[in-house]
C-alpha cells in the first residue's frame, strides 16, 4: 500500500526533493522555495483534513517549512524518503496544534480563573521603557497585537494558553506570533 506522500509525488519529484533538502542544509534558499512550490498545496490539503480550520492549517504548513529549513541537515536518505520525512514534520506539528487547541477549547472564559490582574497592561509596560532604549525601538517596530503578546508573556509571565484565552486568538497563532516576534527582536537588536 502506498502512502499519501508516495502517491502524491513521482519518483523524479522525490529525487529532486531529496536533492533540494540537501541544498537547504547548505543554506540554499532557492531550494526551500522549490520544495515549497512542489509540496505546499498538498501539505495544506493534508493539514486542512487534520485540523478542519484553514487558519490553523496555514499556520501548521508555515511552521512545517520553517522546521524543514532549520532541520534539513538532519534528513538521512538512508532512513527514508524526503517526502515522507517532510510529511512527518507536518503531521507532528498538526498533532501538537490539535493537542494545544483541545486544551484551550475546554475553557471558554479565562477571566473567572483569575487571569486578570491589577498590574499594568502591555502598553503601559512598553511606555515605561526608556524612549532611547534599543528594546523600546525594536518593540515599536512590531505590530501592536504581537508586541502586546511578547510583553505580556515576558513582563507579566502569561503562558501561551493564558494569552490565547485573554486575547481570543488560537493557541497556535499565539505561539507563532511569539516565535516570529522574538526572531524580529533578535534581528533588530543585533
Amino acid at each position: 500500500m502506498r502512502t499519501i506522500a508516495q502517491s502524491a509525488h513521482s519518483a523524479s519529484d522525490r529525487t529532486r526533493l531529496a536533492q533540494a533538502l540537501e541544498r537547504c542544509a547548505g543554506g540554499d534558499e532557492a531550494a526551500l522555495r522549490h520544495i515549497y512550490d512542489l509540496m505546499a498545496p498538498q501539505m495544506l490539503g493534508v493539514a486542512l483534513r487534520l485540523l478542519r480550520r484553514r487558519d490553523l492549517a496555514e499556520e501548521v504548513v508555515h511552521d512545517t517549512f520553517l522546521r524543514i529549513w532549520q532541520k534539513a541537515a538532519s534528513f538521512d536518505p538512508e532512513r527514508g524518503e524526503a517526502v515522507t520525512w517532510m510529511y512527518a514534520i507536518l503531521r507532528h506539528r498538526a498533532l501538537d496544534v490539535l493537542r494545544g487547541e483541545a486544551r484551550t477549547d475546554l475553557i471558554d472564559d479565562f477571566e473567572p480563573m483569575g487571569l486578570t490582574s491589577e498590574g499594568p497592561n502591555a502598553e503601559a509596560i512598553v511606555s515605561a521603557l526608556s524612549d532611547a532604549g534599543a528594546l523600546r525601538r525594536c518593540l515599536d517596530r512590531l505590530e501592536p497585537a504581537r508586541r502586546d503578546v511578547i510583553v505580556l508573556a515576558y513582563a507579566r509571565g502569561l503562558s501561551h494558553g493564558e494569552l490565547a484565552g485573554r486575547l481570543g486568538v488560537p493557541l497556535g497563532t499565539i505561539k507563532s506570533w511569539i516565535r516570529r516576534s522574538i526572531v524580529a527582536l533578535r534581528d533588530c537588536m543585533a
